[in-house]
C-alpha cells in the first residue's frame, strides 16, 4: 500500500512539474499576439465583434466616403482595338488550337466559315456560335473590335 501511494505522489508531482513548465512556456510566448492572454480566444468579445463587422460599405454619390473614386473611360472617345490585339488577347485561347472545333488561325479550317459569307462570321462572333460564346467571352470588345478580329482571323487564313 505504501508503494503503491509514494508511486501515486511521484506520478502527480511529475505531472505537476510537466505542467508548470507548459505554463513558463506559454507566459513567455506571450508577446507574440498583442492581445493579453484572456483576450486570445474566438469566443471574445474583441474576436466576436471581428466577424460581424461588414464585408463592404456603400458609399452614395456626393458622400465623402474617403475613397478615390477614378472615372470610368468614356468607351466612344478611344480608338477601337485592332484586330491582331484582339485575337492575341482573347481569340487565340481557342483558335490557335483548336479547341472544341474552333478553327485554327493560319490554316485551311476556315474555308468552309468563309463561304458562308463574312454578315454570317460576324454574326456568329457576336451571338455565339456552337461552342463559342457571344463575343468570345470578349465582355469589353465593341462590335467594330469584334469584327476587327474576324477580318484579321480571315485574312490570315485566306490562301490556305
Amino acid at each position: 500500500m505504501n508503494k503503491l501511494l509514494s508511486a501515486s505522489l511521484i506520478f502527480v508531482a511529475s505531472l505537476l512539474a510537466i505542467l508548470s513548465a507548459g505554463t513558463a512556456v506559454a507566459t513567455t510566448t506571450q508577446d507574440v499576439s498583442p492581445y493579453p492572454l484572456g483576450e486570445r480566444g474566438v469566443l471574445t468579445h474583441r474576436a466576436v465583434e471581428a466577424r460581424l463587422q461588414p464585408v463592404g460599405t456603400v458609399c452614395v454619390k456626393g458622400e465623402d466616403c474617403g475613397v478615390t473614386v477614378v472615372a470610368a473611360a468614356d468607351s466612344g472617345s478611344k480608338a477601337p482595338r485592332s484586330g491582331e490585339a484582339v485575337y492575341k488577347a482573347h481569340c487565340s485561347m481557342c483558335h490557335a488550337t483548336g479547341v472544341a472545333g474552333a478553327p485554327k488561325y493560319g490554316t485551311a479550317d476556315w474555308k468552309p466559315h468563309i463561304a458562308k459569307g463574312m454578315p454570317t462570321l460576324y454574326k456568329h462572333a457576336m451571338e455565339g456560335f456552337n461552342a463559342m460564346p457571344p463575343k468570345g467571352m470578349c465582355s469589353d470588345c465593341s462590335e467594330q473590335e469584334i469584327k476587327n478580329a474576324v477580318d484579321y482571323m480571315v485574312d490570315g487564313s485566306k490562301g490556305k
